[in-house]
């Protein structure tokens, strides 16, 4: 079929895109190749279309389908889009993004390549052509074309030459495109998903997530953008979540259940009303995490597929829960972010905890002692503060800890609470012996960075610190605000605060902050402690615990790595990925940044970027299956050659 008869098809409404394609992903270097290829006539590959019936369809964009038989884009999508938007001059109707990717391609009449528009090297160029321009016009404008080189005499000797290069680029609109089509009443929308799937092995696939999507959108198309638009509230809010981790909230309202499958069969009014009952209780649990537990931002918000869990319950009880069972609920979801409890096999303890709250004998009680006999008691230990990183399994403890204790700024004295700050990005993470002046003794990184060192300060009051020892600045923060330190569970030996007993400082502190934290849960159990009786099933040795982002700039890289990421269409990271046993909970390593299902979520391999990190830890992410990039840089061209290469020209 002609590329011009599919834009007339795309115009006409008889193709489009199905509802569960992912949005356009391409960049102008991928734009400017493929009119490259095409002028050139080589092959860019065929289109493969799912024919169906109009009147079931479900399509992206706010266009009108055509009566009768249409035909949705399931490979070729990138192209088609590019295509459109530079030969139209604006983007399809099924387009989501910003249409100014297309607008500006130029093609060079003499050394026959193609640039996006450049004013300096381009203005008063007459060689250099408007491609739309050109296109928009057709053949009637050729002349027009013409006319404007004949005013330039320089020209003349090559008028000829020219004036063919120009009929070949218009002629790219007759190119013959094959197009495969999958059609009979048997291509259902699983079966069309697979299909897709299967054949976009260079493209971004569809997760489970997407599949229970794509049903919803075909009864009721507006979900996606529904669910996009509560989304991009959070992240303004400083949480970022994806649309499979509120579909699974959503299903837990729905049916209880965690895995998506129980969401078939519900009409397209059980899940609207699903969604707003969601999004309103993931709204409370989120005030109640940040306001209650300090845990204000995603950075620190571990354990979040206990969200709905906590959704399910209140949803069950609205209005009633008090305020016992509230800070119930929050001790069972920090401690299961303590623990680990959702970094191994989500689903299944998702639903475990799901079965707990159901039934006659079900409720928070049992919620509770479910956790404590899968680790065994919930008490914190010193040895649970040995980690070493921002990726530490007890980071967001301190965070939490620090906020929850009211802890005190050094420079101004004040309690640092959430109300008071806000934010993480008012605060700054403080090495109480400063890294420059450990490293000239020889320390290790792990000891440098070991969370015990941590403690979070106003920015003002890090930069005045600066990199002075505690042996010298200590003295100063008790005399102007006595008790700050103590506030930060600061050993009050000043025997510790001398580099040389460094270690010993660290022993003491996390003493300190074991205590700290289990004031911290007694408190939210309102005294009632048996289910911190006892001791774990099995203590993790803290100290094997390898890998971690360093310091704040290798995580500021991270962040924005992970927003690239994102701004290719693809699913973010996760930042300091808790690499766990899937059964005991057990902290194994931390990753620098994760995608542990996949860029192709649940359809490719897991990677990691693991930036600075020993040959042990690149080990064991490797033996975990997990494929390794040490450079951005590298990670970067894999992610551009081998996931959204859906569609890349010869």
């Amino acid at each position: 079929m002609k590329i011009s008869t599919i834009l007339d098809h795309i115009d006409s409404g008889h193709m489009a895109l199905p509802e569960f394609q992912r949005g356009y992903v391409w960049n102008r270097d991928q734009i400017r190749g493929l009119f490259d290829s095409l002028y050139r006539r080589h092959p860019v590959g065929g289109l493969l279309v799912w024919v169906t019936e109009s009147s079931g369809a479900s399509h992206r964009g706010d266009g009108t389908l055509a009566a009768g038989v249409v035909k949705l884009l399931l490979d070729g999508q990138q192209r088609m889009t590019s295509l459109y938007g530079v030969m139209r001059g604006k983007p399809p109707r099924f387009f989501d993004g910003n249409p100014q990717v297309f607008s500006g391609l130029r093609f060079h009449l003499e050394e026959q390549t193609f640039a996006f528009y450049q004013p300096v090297k381009m203005r008063d160029d007459p060689l250099w052509v408007d491609v739309t321009e050109l296109m928009k016009k057709g053949t009637s404008g050729l002349g027009e074309f013409v006319t404007r080189l004949g005013t330039q005499p320089e020209l003349a000797p090559k008028i000829g030459e020219y004036v063919a290069r120009l009929s070949r680029l218009l002629s790219v609109a007759d190119i013959d495109l094959h197009v495969e089509e999958v059609t009979g009443a048997d291509k259902t929308l699983d079966v069309v998903v697979d299909i897709f799937n299967r054949v976009n092995s260079g493209g971004t696939k569809l997760s489970k997530g997407d599949l229970a999507l794509a049903k919803i959108c075909a009864d009721w198309p507006e979900a996606r953008d529904m669910m996009k638009a509560k989304l991009a509230e959070w992240t303004g809010a400083g949480y970022h979540f994806n649309l499979d981790w509120l579909l699974r909230s959503v299903n837990t309202v729905l049916t209880g259940e965690a895995k998506f499958q129980f969401l078939d069969g519900k009409t397209a009014d059980e899940v609207q009303n699903g969604l707003k009952r969601a999004t309103k209780y993931i709204d409370t649990s989120l005030n109640l995490i940040g306001g209650r537990l300090g845990l204000d931002h995603d950075r620190v918000f571990f354990g979040r597929f206990g969200v709905p869990v906590i959704v399910r319950y209140l949803d069950q009880h609205p209005g009633q829960i008090n305020e016992k069972e509230r800070d119930k609920l929050l001790f069972w979801f920090a401690q299961a972010g303590m623990w680990g409890r959702f970094s191994g096999s989500t689903e299944s303890f998702i639903d475990q905890d799901l079965g707990a709250l159901e039934g006659a004998d079900g409720g928070l009680d049992k919620l509770l002692e479910q956790l404590r006999l899968w680790h065994g008691g919930l008490s914190v230990e010193p040895g649970n503060f040995t980690g070493s990183s921002l990726g530490a399994r007890f980071y967001p403890v301190l965070y939490l800890l620090t906020r929850m204790s009211h802890a005190r700024d050094w420079g101004t004295g004040l309690a640092l609470k959430s109300s008071l700050l806000g934010k993480m990005s008012k605060l700054e993470v403080h090495h109480i012996f400063p890294k420059a002046q450990l490293y000239k003794k020889k320390f290790m990184r792990a000891d440098v960075n070991a969370l015990a060192n941590f403690c979070f300060l106003t920015k003002d009051t890090n930069l005045n610190i600066s990199d002075r020892l505690p042996e010298e600045y200590f003295p100063e923060i008790e005399r102007a605000h006595p008790g700050a330190l103590a506030s930060q569970w600061i050993p009050m030996d000043q025997l510790l605060w001398k580099i040389e007993n460094y270690p010993a400082f660290l022993d003491a502190r996390r003493a300190l902050l074991a205590d700290a934290v289990n004031q911290c849960m007694t408190e939210l159990l309102h005294g009632d402690t048996r289910w911190m009786a006892g001791r774990p099933l099995a203590v993790p040795a803290a100290a094997a615990v390898s890998g971690g982002i360093a310091d704040e700039e290798e995580e500021q890289r991270l962040e924005e790595l992970n927003d690239w990421v994102e701004a290719q269409g693809l699913p973010r990271g996760e930042l300091a990925f808790d690499f766990s046993d899937p059964d005991t909970g057990e902290q194994k390593a931390v990753f620098d940044l994760a995608w542990p299902s996949g860029l192709q979520e649940e359809l490719s391999e897991p990677v990691a970027v693991l930036l600075n990190e020993s040959a042990g830890t690149i080990a064991l992410a490797s033996q975990a299956g997990f494929r390794c990039f040490t450079d951005v840089g590298e990670f970067q061209q894999y992610v551009m050659t081998e996931v959204v290469a859906e569609d890349v020209p010869a």
